[in-house]
């Protein structure tokens, strides 16, 4: 893998040419300050001050009247035992404040490439929905997934030139509450051909995906030649979409071949394989309740668990696949 085919999959690379394919969204250039304050963990846990009285939470966490706390007497030469004050980044508020308002009150954040999806359990809701600069600092701060973004993508390429990209951005997608995971897939990009698609919501059996498999298949193909195939630079890919009810399809993210990125209902040797084989294109969703894979009710996010060959889950994944067999081929499966 190359640093550029990580770059193309950076949201502000991609979504200018997919927008009218995606999902609404408005990105932001973030402030270098604001990347170090997302990295620094050297002190005690702070929220930026906000501007905004109507900003809540910055008001629950740093009292006026508690002020006090933070004033050090007159004579006191030691500057190491002063407390650290909470930072602020007024001109960014502003800006996510007006983004969030444009997008209908309501919004999911991510940077380059990553969302903060192991902080979810942090916000009052239990997901990524942000209506206030607080609650997106708060999510933000609060994620250790986000490291790979700010200090490992490029950790997998071959001709890896630095740890991080010279920029970093907030992406605010709008929030639409009615989205169902069960419609979410991602689809796996060889040499330029589609080979593979997965049920992204491997933690779940949805009966209705059975009945609707070909006709999803049939929509998620027609969109990648129709929307993607000549339009992304990449031989080998991976991209997410959501098929609406009305059967059409939105671009949901693209990511690169391998590395971090999850294979979900697929084997990367698998893949691999079906280009060299000249397999045709398979559909993969989770069959039964039997098939159901571990992942987003784990303690971290099924993308970030170690799924690499002789680790913990992947013994685990093998057994439950045997397992899986075993019941299949016994006389009594189907009773």
């Amino acid at each position: 893998m190359k640093e550029e085919e990580v770059n193309r999959c950076q949201i502000q690379q991609w979504f200018p040419k997919f927008k009218p394919v995606s999902f609404k969204t408005v990105i932001l250039e973030l402030p270098e300050a604001f990347v170090q304050y997302l990295l620094d963990d050297s002190g005690p846990f702070l929220l930026p001050v906000s501007i905004s009285n109507e900003d809540a939470l910055p008001n629950r966490i740093h009292n006026p009247e508690e002020e006090e706390d933070y004033q050090v007497s007159e004579g006191s030469g030691d500057e190491s035992e002063q407390p650290s004050l909470p930072p602020s980044f007024p001109e960014l508020e502003l800006k996510i404040k007006e983004s969030i308002e444009s997008l209908g009150g309501a919004v999911f954040p991510k940077l380059n490439w990553s969302a903060p999806k192991d902080s979810a359990w942090i916000s009052t809701t239990g997901t990524l929905r942000c209506t206030s600069f607080s609650e997106i600092s708060l999510l933000l701060r609060s994620s250790d997934s986000l490291v790979h973004d700010l200090c490992h993508a490029y950790d997998s390429c071959s001709d890896k030139t630095s740890s991080r990209p010279l920029n970093f951005v907030l992406a605010l997608r709008k929030w639409y509450p009615s989205l169902r995971p069960e419609m979410e897939f991602r689809c796996f990009v060889r040499a330029g051909l589609l080979v593979g698609i997965s049920q992204r919501e491997v933690t779940g059996f949805y009966p209705a995906l059975t009945e609707k498999k070909d006709d999803l298949e049939a929509a998620i193909r027609g969109f990648f030649v129709d929307n993607v195939r000549l339009k992304f630079d990449s031989e080998c890919y991976t991209f997410d979409v959501y098929v609406t009810n009305d059967g059409r399809v939105k671009l949901v993210d693209f990511n690169p071949w391998g590395a971090f990125t999850l294979p979900l209902l697929f084997t990367w040797e698998e893949l691999e394989n079906f280009r060299e084989e000249g397999h045709g294109l398979e559909f993969r969703i989770v069959e039964s309740q039997c098939a159901v894979r571990p992942g987003l009710k784990t303690a971290v996010p099924y993308d970030y668990l170690d799924t690499s060959s002789g680790s913990g889950w992947d013994q685990f994944l093998r057994n439950a696949d045997e397992e899986l067999r075993r019941q299949t081929r016994s006389p009594g499966a189907g009773a």
